[in-house]
């Protein structure tokens, strides 16, 4: 099946998503090998847009800051699109917004991490993949672990930037785990498209738990309306947010 008719199976990101609970109750999910991260001494995370680090990763940043692991995480864009048509704020305004959301999620989690701005386009970010490949291997280099995005979300950014850190860590020679986010939205518990042979857990700590949801309260640009119009409209709705709130994060690996 090519990759296109492939993808019409699914459904898309503005439809109506799976739901939490039913996730909660597909007994698999639970059963997941466990990924155990104490010995795990330095860590490169890839975001696409900030806040994919902390909805994909954030207790796993959680526990590794207590661990006293290096963190480096990659910003790959600044998510200035996330409302294109808006008239509220101009690209450069959420840009700044969206940069001091993850500051203040980085503090609820307890982590102190270098953030590298790579400024790419948000939502363009597959016209530089190669470009991005090359700048992620060169911060990959001599770190334990690559943490970036699973390439089949079915985000563009998300799956441009999966596609790179997957040659930049081939190249590099660094371990490579991959978070879903947009997949908890689109897909159904146990659908083929999906590399469950793959997944591992992370298994938090309800005091982590607590932080990452603290965490994710942050970013009031995407979990709350900019304004009453309908371009100002919050882009992760409560029940996709729901998906992020559990006592395990989920990593192909």
């Amino acid at each position: 099946m090519s990759r296109a008719s492939e993808r019409t199976r699914r459904r898309p990101i503005g439809a109506e998503g799976t739901s939490e609970s039913e996730w909660r109750t597909w007994p698999t999910l639970a059963e997941l090998p466990t990924v155990e991260l104490s010995g795990v001494r330095s860590v490169v995370v890839i975001a696409p847009h900030p806040d994919d680090e902390v909805l994909g990763f954030g207790g796993g940043l959680a526990l590794l800051a207590g661990f006293g692991a290096q963190l480096r995480i990659v910003a790959v864009t600044e998510g200035e699109a996330s409302h294109p048509n808006s008239t509220t704020l101009t690209r450069g305004e959420m840009a700044r917004r969206r940069e001091g959301e993850r500051a203040n999620a980085l503090h609820h989690l307890g982590v102190d991490a270098e953030v590298v701005q790579l400024c790419l386009p948000d939502g363009a970010v597959a016209t530089a993949e190669v470009e991005v490949a090359t700048r992620l291997r060169a911060l990959c280099v001599e770190f334990d672990l690559c943490v970036a995005p699973w390439r089949a979300d079915l985000h563009p950014d998300h799956d441009a930037v999966g596609r790179a850190a997957h040659l930049a860590c081939a190249a590099a020679a660094t371990p490579l785990a991959r978070y879903p986010v947009w997949m908890w939205h689109w897909a159904r518990p146990g659908q083929p498209e999906v590399p469950w042979h793959e997944a591992h857990q992370i298994v938090l700590p309800e005091y982590v738990r607590r932080r990452k949801c603290a965490a994710l309260g942050c970013f009031t640009s995407q979990i709350a309306p900019l304004s009453e119009y309908p371009e100002d409209a919050a882009t992760l709705s409560p029940e996709m947010l729901a998906h992020f709130s559990r006592d395990t994060e989920t990593v192909f690996w």
